[in-house]
């Protein structure tokens, strides 16, 4: 690759908290090398509290965010994307449009903490170990040398975050 700003995508089922906490913190930590997007495939319509409390609490950008459908990108017009990446098991299991550019893709699925029940303490942790999860496995993306490593070294790369620590894949098999 020999571009100098990447556009990656964050998808998630709802799109309302793993996938808006990674666009924000690739937004702040990748600095102007990365423009960072996130969408889902039934979107809540609405960001979860907790997502904005926990960003916010963390100095990350909450301005703008909001829960949308993917289809906004995969439009004429809509910018071509370098990388997707789902962050949730049932997102990387769906059959994703056509996005322009011809991305590329891997998992990195963590668990849902949206989906925790119990006290808004509990739901805190939660969310607060997301944003662990999420800015371990941005700062690795982000310290790749994308611009200059070629497609199958990138991509082995790419994979391998998504089997960092917090991993939803971690507990299954890996294909051979």
């Amino acid at each position: 690759m020999t571009k100098t700003t990447f556009n990656v995508m964050f998808l998630c089922t709802g799109n309302s908290a793993r996938s808006i906490i990674a666009e924000s913190v690739l937004r702040k930590d990748g600095g102007s090398k990365f423009n960072a997007f996130s969408a889902g495939s039934q979107p809540r319509g609405e960001v979860n509290p907790f997502a904005l409390e926990t960003l916010a609490g963390h100095n990350y950008p909450i301005d703008g965010l909001r829960s949308k459908n993917w289809d906004e990108f995969a439009r004429p017009g809509a910018p071509d994307l370098d990388f997707v990446f789902t962050v949730c098991d049932n997102a990387a299991g769906e059959a994703c449009p056509v996005w322009p550019g011809q991305p590329m893709t891997a998992h990195w699925g963590v668990e849902d903490p949206a989906a925790v029940e119990g006290t808004d303490a509990e739901k805190r942790v939660a969310f607060a170990t997301t944003l662990r999860y999420m800015k371990l496995r941005i700062a690795a993306f982000a310290a790749l040398p994308v611009e200059s490593l070629e497609r199958m070294s990138l991509t082995s790369s790419l994979h391998e975050i998504g089997r960092m620590e917090g991993s939803t894949a971690a507990a299954r098999p890996q294909a051979s």
